[in-house]
């Protein structure tokens, strides 16, 4: 008899439990590798595999997918149909340990305990059964709180408190934290894992091979991109732009790898298709009620957000944009060759060189403090997003992008000498067309004073009535002053964003319509002036305006 200090229960086979022998697939297994990927920057990707069926039947592919809902197409003819399924799968061991029960299922083992006088356990691991009805779904779509490593809900983790065994003398239950070794007869370095799989079934009777691909979109896989700007000398810049790739998703050979640049819609891109094990319909429908942002989680930040995304420069207009000469929807597929990548691999490598002109600027930018109903903002929103309302000068390069594609929102390092051995900043750039004029700020002008200052003029204001709303149409006179304290002249770019209708300006300014103000009760506009500050000079700049003021 077992010692009771063993924590070994010995139970007879009248204990209710339901045990299946170990079953062998009948299935053949084929390969699906992955050929083409499509990276977006946001975590998601394109993927495309390619399996080659023998003849009619149903084929077995080990590594299954796990799609996002709705994107997952099968190409091969109506007679090719997919499904996912549970399969005992042998597999080497994995890096820190394994689940005993599910891993070992079959296999003959000795156990040997922590207590010193506990003799030695022989037996074989048991196939547990996976619960069904109402033991493994709830039927409300409520999520249990407690998953077994398939994927399905269960009420509570029966599974991990205890290891069964078939020994000598009858079904044993061990308690795991009383193992202190295990030892597997037979070949060690293999386990059989119940995992999913993906059955491909081939209806009628051919005996030609038959091509089918699989493609969907999937989490796991993503690109993050950066630029070197160096200043090489006074007229010429040039421009790298620099991917890194990590692989989360699975290990592939020789599969084309192409970039994504661009802002797609992917509305359910948070939601797992109810096609993949992964998930039950508990989870499915709480996903799919979920707003998509909420699927960003760490992305919630503004800049996160800017990184993962794309975002153009707001503001400009629609003669720029005709000259910009882009056709089609503005995505950018850039291809980095075949590539071969284990899972969780990194690579950095160069994707693009460029060079061009450059001119070197002074930008100052001076934000919109009025909300969309003419008050201004308040103090706490300034400080939830203090880059919106900064209000400073900065040295700047103004350049057009000189890459053969458009240039993705990213981190810009910014150099200056041979080889770019001097560090000057980093910014982030916005999405710059080809040939696409942009500046990319440096380092802040403290020798460049600036000054900006509204007032409202004196007179009545207008009463007028909105959408059942009352607005008091105001009349605004702003100042900017520029003080060159450089021993040097300057080229000044300034941009005054504004809510309301310009009445007028001095030095004639570009004026542009502010995508944001296009539908609210004040149109968004920003004007801009270029012009050149001598060493030693001072220049004011007025302009006025008026504003609809939400009472």
């Amino acid at each position: 008899m077992p010692s009771p200090r063993a924590l070994v229960v010995s139970i007879t086979l009248a204990l209710v439990l339901a045990v299946v022998p170990v079953r062998a697939a009948d299935e053949p297994v084929v390969n699906g590798p992955i050929i083409t990927l499509g990276l977006f920057k946001n975590g998601l990707a394109v993927v495309e595999r390619k399996i080659e069926l023998p003849g009619a039947g149903t084929f077995r592919l080990d590594d299954a997918a796990t799609p996002v809902h709705g994107t997952l197409w099968v190409l091969g003819g109506p007679a090719v149909t997919l499904s996912m399924t549970m399969r005992e799968v042998e597999k080497p061991l994995e890096q820190g340990g394994v689940d005993l029960q599910s891993q070992l299922t079959g296999r003959s083992v000795t156990l040997r305990f922590r207590e010193p006088n506990q003799p030695a356990l022989t037996g074989q691991v048991v196939s547990l059964a996976l619960p069904e009805g109402d033991r493994a779904w709830n039927r409300s779509y409520e999520q249990w709180r407690y998953y077994d490593s398939s994927g399905r809900s269960m009420p509570s983790p029966v599974s991990s408190q205890f290891l069964v065994l078939d020994t000598k003398s009858g079904r044993t239950f061990v308690d795991p934290s009383t193992i202190a070794m295990v030892m597997i007869d037979g070949e060690a370095g293999k386990v059989k894992v119940r995992q999913p799989v993906m059955l491909l079934s081939l209806a009628g009777a051919e005996k030609k091979p038959t091509s089918v691909t699989i493609r969907y979109l999937s989490k796991g896989i993503s690109w993050a991109p950066s630029y070197t700007v160096n200043l090489n000398d006074d007229r010429t810049l040039w421009i790298t732009q620099q991917a890194v790739v990590k692989n989360e998703l699975s290990t592939f050979k020789d599969a084309e790898v192409r970039l994504i640049s661009g802002f797609p819609a992917v509305r359910f891109a948070h939601v797992t298709s109810p096609l993949s094990l992964s998930t039950n319909w508990a989870q499915f429908f709480s996903q799919l009620s979920a707003e998509p942002q909420s699927a960003r989680g760490a992305m919630s930040n503004v800049m996160q957000q800017r990184a993962a995304y794309n975002e153009p420069s707001v503001g400009i207009d629609m003669a720029d944009a005709a000259a910009l000469g882009t056709d089609g929807v503005d995505l950018h597929y850039q291809s980095i060759g075949t590539r071969s990548m284990g899972e969780g691999d990194s690579l950095a490598l160069n994707v693009a060189t460029g060079h061009g002109a450059y001119k070197r600027i002074v930008e100052w930018t001076v934000p919109d403090q009025r909300d969309v109903n003419g008050r201004w903002v308040e103090e706490y929103r300034r400080r939830e997003n203090p880059e919106r309302y900064q209000d400073a000068a900065w040295d700047a390069v103004l350049f057009k992008n000189p890459l053969p594609f458009p240039m993705t929102t990213a981190p810009a390092t910014i150099t200056s000498g041979l080889g770019g051995g001097a560090f000057l900043g980093q910014q982030m750039t916005s999405w710059v067309d080809k040939g696409e004029e942009t500046t990319l700020r440096i380092t802040k002008a403290l020798s460049i004073r600036t000054m900006a200052a509204e007032n409202e003029e004196e007179g009545g204001r207008e009463l007028v009535r909105i959408g059942g709303h009352n607005y008091r149409k105001v009349n605004v006179k702003g100042e900017l002053t520029i003080a060159n304290h450089r021993g040097k002249d300057v080229d000044l770019v300034i941009r005054r964003q504004f809510s309301g209708n310009l009445l007028s300006a001095d030095a004639e300014p570009k004026t542009t319509l502010q995508i944001e103000g296009i539908y609210s009760v004040n149109p968004r506009y920003e004007l801009t002036w270029k012009l050149p500050i001598k060493a030693g000079q001072e220049q004011k700049l007025t302009y006025r305006y008026n504003v609809l003021v939400l009472d």
